[in-house]
């Protein structure tokens, strides 16, 4: 476990700020810096800077658009976090970033309190609803969300597996880490091969097994190619698990033989403590 932080809040007058680095960014151009600009206009700077102390001056570790937003808006002092080392990184490594799912299940519970029109502002968009996904969490299994949360399964993947019910969904997700294939085309051509009960009847818009026949069977010759990549690799596997297997029950046979030990103890050591490790090793295996 990493050692705490030492900092101390304050609030710092602007003009006593000094970037770390200052940075080739057009500001007027770039969204996230338009959409802090937002955030601070309609409910304050949420996230404080990271500064060091240096010469009466505070070096910005972190938190340069934040501070050209505050600098745009005429903000007198910022709120600061104070740190006695110049470690920029570690600022950096302790984010931790939203998945879209999360963030729409964030923006979901701020709806409790603000209203849409107020919440856009904050984000400097013209419209909420699409950011919300509520349509795609609802027709999702949990873990599915889960998966995406945690980033390994996209977005759009998701919204392709909108189109079959939730138990094959889970089934799906499966297929998947077990190949660690989360690529799109892997994830249609499952949904493709999925029977008709499993398919999900309430989507709307047209469904991947309805489309043309030419692509469809593109997709299946892909899942069925992985599928034979997979079982190709799962039967070598045990073959070298029953060759290792074998050749372990060889090596403990000579090892238990005395004379055999007797011969490599006094002509070669170090064979006779290599097969000993591998026997060791193999019944440690087989015992886990």
């Amino acid at each position: 476990m990493s050692e705490p932080l030492d900092l101390e809040g304050r609030d710092v007058p602007i003009d006593k700020l000094l970037p770390l680095n200052e940075r080739n960014i057009n500001l007027k151009n770039n969204r996230g810096f338009r959409k802090i600009v937002a955030t601070i206009k309609a409910i304050g700077l949420i996230e404080p800077l990271c500064v060091y102390e240096e010469e009466g001056r505070y070096v910005i570790l972190d938190g340069f658009l934040r501070y050209k937003a505050c600098q745009e808006l005429g903000v007198a002092s910022v709120p600061c976090l104070v740190s006695r080392t110049k470690e920029a990184y570690t600022y950096n490594r302790m984010v931790n970033r939203l998945s879209q799912f999360q963030a729409s299940r964030m923006l979901h519970q701020s709806l409790g309190t603000l209203d849409e029109k107020t919440i856009a502002k904050v984000f400097g968009i013209k419209y909420l609803r699409y950011r919300l996904a509520t349509t795609i969490l609802k027709s999702l299994h949990d873990d599915v969300a889960k998966a995406v949360d945690e980033n390994r399964l996209s977005r759009r993947c998701a919204t392709e597996m909108t189109y079959v019910k939730r138990e094959r969904q889970v089934e799906i997700l499966a297929a998947m880490d077990r190949h660690k294939d989360y690529s799109i085309s892997f994830a249609r051509a499952l949904i493709v091969k999925t029977p008709a009960r499993q398919r999900n009847h309430d989507k709307k818009r047209m469904r991947p097994w309805t489309g043309p026949t030419e692509k469809k069977n593109v997709l299946v010759s892909k899942l069925e190619e992985i599928q034979k990549r997979y079982d190709f690799y799962a039967n070598l596997y045990r073959q070298y698990s029953a060759d290792l297997l074998k050749l372990c029950i060889y090596v403990r046979t000579l090892v238990t033989n005395e004379r055999v030990r007797t011969y490599l103890e006094d002509k070669h050591p170090q064979i006779r403590a290599c097969f000993e490790h591998i026997v060791f090793e193999v019944g440690k295996a087989s015992a886990a």
